[in-house]
């Protein structure tokens, strides 16, 4: 195959190269269609809401945490309000399940595809369960705060609701499991980029309006974007910084030829946990918050009240105990996530070195590698925990520092989310042109 010719300008002959690569041209275009569609549903309204009454509830961490996922879909009720969300859900929950249950176990990693099949069903089946349960409590509070047309008979509205978002729900995982399949890149993970950014223009025309009124607040929004800029820089460090383990394989001859004799490594990503941390801690803090803001409109005075109230002002996004509680629960969850990963298990790294004839130089095979891996294992997990919670803490702290809030929604959760997505699918494009011999592309 032809090497494409060089451009002018430069890139210009790797765009090229990689619109004309074989079979990649189409996978693009099936990834873009299929997100398009997906974001011609999320405009799509549910019967019988008001979106333009639900403004008290816009302040909600859990349903801004939704919402951000769907793209903006769960602020306009739309059909595909809960968007990748419960997937997401119960793809986390069964992960966790695969570690208890040893049933599950042994069908991850014995029972090879047919095992991971069963798994993968498992976690549609949760799926609809989660956004059943997820609709159910949108469509209760919604209706506390009167945006249900009142002309509507209120259980006929409630049930077509939460049908309508759990099909929602299911038609976004089918839309992301064929992007996978067909397209580039993680469809779950793209169709949640796509709906930060589609958000990005209302978060910008906010924080216009803002300066505009207060023009003491430009200063102080180029410094917000400074700190995004600063905080996008340390995430692709971290995402893609890497604690090598040399191996060394011993020689062996089958037949008339010799394998083994190489130095190779075994890489340790320092954030192997990547953002899953980050939703773990943000939703055991608010799920409390969306408990919260059901009782707070039902009881107005009282027990119940006084208990909301000490909440509001003591724990609620921004105060000192809800951001030591969040960096502890960041550290937490990345070290938790980590562990159950099954590509970092230190003892089946080592027992599968053994079994290969590769080692640690100065380290013995079996259970001595598995305690050095161990070892390097909770080193990197520690530097990638607290530099996790670091970041994450700094850019959610930056918008109550600048007092420019219009822009909280591109968070660290956000952040992460983008930059992880992008190198994910410039990863998985760069290896789909160089199998192609296109090796000019993303030098």
């Amino acid at each position: 195959m032809a090497k494409p010719k060089a451009g002018v300008i430069p890139g210009v002959d790797d765009i090229q190269a990689m619109w004309e690569a074989s079979g990649l041209k189409g996978k693009l275009i099936f990834t873009a269609v299929m997100i398009a569609v997906f974001r011609l549903g999320a405009q799509i309204p549910v019967w019988g809401v008001h979106p333009e009454k639900i403004t008290a509830l816009l302040g909600n961490q859990m349903l801004g945490f939704l919402d951000m996922f769907s793209g903006g879909a769960l602020t306009s009720v739309s059909i595909l309000a809960l968007g990748i969300g419960p997937y997401i859900t119960a793809s986390i929950i069964m992960q966790l399940l695969t570690v208890v249950i040893p049933r599950l176990e042994e069908m991850q990693k014995e029972e090879g595809e047919a095992g991971r099949r069963k798994i993968s069903q498992y976690t549609r089946y949760l799926t609809v369960v989660l956004a059943i349960f997820q609709a159910s409590l949108i469509m209760r509070l919604i209706g506390s705060v009167g945006a249900i047309d009142p002309n509507i008979v209120p259980w006929v509205f409630h049930v077509q609701a939460v049908l309508t978002l759990t099909a929602g729900a299911v038609f976004a995982l089918w839309i992301a499991e064929m992007i996978t399949e067909r397209g580039v890149g993680n469809g779950g993970s793209l169709l949640i980029f796509a709906g930060i950014l589609s958000r990005i223009p209302f978060y910008w025309g906010q924080t216009e309006t803002l300066v505009a009124g207060d023009p003491q607040k430009s200063f102080l929004l180029v410094v917000l974007l400074l700190i995004y800029l600063v905080t996008i820089g340390a995430i692709i460090v971290l995402q893609e910084a890497t604690r090598k383990i040399f191996i060394v394989s011993a020689k062996r001859q089958v037949g008339n030829r010799i394998y083994g004799g190489q130095n190779t490594h075994i890489p340790f990503k320092i954030n192997a946990a990547g953002v899953m941390p980050i939703i773990f801690a943000f939703a055991v803090l608010a799920f409390p918050s969306t408990i919260f803001a059901i009782l707070k409109q039902q009881h107005t005075t009282g027990v119940i009240s006084d208990i909301v109230r000490y909440y509001e002002v003591y724990f609620s996004a921004g105060k000192p105990a809800y951001i030591v509680v969040e960096f502890l629960m960041i550290v937490f969850f990345t070290f938790f996530y980590t562990s159950i990963v099954p590509s970092m298990q230190p003892k089946d790294i080592a027992d599968n070195l053994k079994k290969y004839g590769s080692a640690i130089p100065g380290i013995k095979p079996g259970r001595p590698t598995a305690e050095k891996l161990e070892e390097i294992l909770s080193r990197t997990t520690f530097i990638g925990a607290f530099g996790l919670a670091i970041i994450t803490l700094v850019a959610s702290s930056a918008t109550s520092l600048t007092g420019i809030s219009t822009l909280a929604g591109l968070g660290a959760t956000s952040l992460i989310i983008m930059v992880g997505v992008a190198l994910d699918t410039v990863n998985q494009i760069r290896v789909h042109l160089l199998a192609r011999q296109y090796q000019g592309f993303l030098k």
